[in-house]
């Protein structure tokens, strides 16, 4: 199956993080994988963009009305980008609000900081927002993404991968169960 994902938020957000997790994981399932990025402001806080296909592709750019998937770390981010996204396809945004949309029913709230907050696991927000956006999009199994980052905290304390990975998982649960 072929994807394409846009995943947005600020400089220091990890969504290049995220989007080379995503990719490593789905290179590891043997699949074809682009992606390209753009840092907006060179410093913390400014806009950044990444673009990720996975599948049968030739250019790493995403046209506007081709995502499936578009992943936002900050809620301003989604009337930004949301262009981007294909009449069917689907956006996962870090809100507060229970249910976002921005001219449709396509876009899922998914309030990464309350999570984050609740857990002690501030630096985990984006790893929140990849496992709710897996559950939206199954563009590679969470067990990819969690061996993924096994593979790379494998330096970092044992605690901090845990971590790591309960964030990833609890993203994921909360968009499944609806909550």
């Amino acid at each position: 199956m072929n994807y394409q994902i846009i995943i947005s938020g600020a400089g220091g957000q990890g969504v290049l993080f995220i989007t080379r997790l995503l990719a490593e994981a789905c290179m590891n399932d043997n699949r074809h994988v682009l992606t390209s990025e753009t840092h907006g402001m060179a410093q913390r806080g400014g806009t950044v963009i990444s673009h990720l296909k996975v599948g049968d592709f030739k250019s790493p750019l995403i046209r506007p009305g081709s995502a499936d998937l578009f992943v936002a770390l900050k809620p301003e981010n989604l009337d930004l980008h949301y262009g981007f996204l294909k009449k069917s396809g689907m956006a996962i945004v870090n809100s507060s609000e229970g249910s976002l949309t921005a001219g449709t029913n396509r876009a899922k709230a998914l309030n990464a900081d309350f999570l984050a907050n609740q857990d002690n696991n501030p630096g985990s927000i984006n790893l929140y927002m990849l496992g709710g956006a897996i559950a939206l999009i199954p563009v590679c199994s969470i067990e990819k993404i969690k061996k993924q980052i096994e593979i790379r905290f494998v330096k970092k304390d044992k605690k901090i991968r845990a971590k790591a990975v309960m964030a990833l998982e609890r993203g994921f649960k909360t968009i499944v169960s609806g909550c």
